[in-house]
């Protein structure tokens, strides 16, 4: 099935548990695009990479302060497992659901 999708993920961040909808489009060369739009906005996926299962990214966060995010993340079936490195906070876990 690959790893293209919408996932209903839950990031746990030092504010809280964060929901979000994380969109992979995967672009068929190894790269995908996507965002992941949460209560607190979307955020667009840059320098996106699938290997295998595995995907890497980048985010630019603006709120609540201008930051860049460093995602990675395994996908199972129709789970996804990872984290978001997020500089001075450190790692943040983020799990999801790929919506039916």
């Amino acid at each position: 099935m690959g790893v293209a999708g919408s996932y209903d993920c839950i990031t746990k961040t030092p504010m809280g548990d964060q929901k979000s909808v994380f969109t992979v489009e995967d672009n068929g060369d190894g790269t995908f695009t996507g965002k992941n739009a949460g209560a607190m906005g979307s955020m667009d996926v840059e320098n996106g990479k699938i290997d295998g299962k595995q995907l890497t990214w980048t985010m630019n966060m603006t709120v609540p302060m201008p930051m860049k995010l460093e995602g990675s993340a395994t996908v199972d079936g129709d789970t996804l497992t990872g984290s978001v490195n997020a500089g001075a906070f450190g790692s943040m876990p983020m799990s999801g659901t790929r919506q039916g």
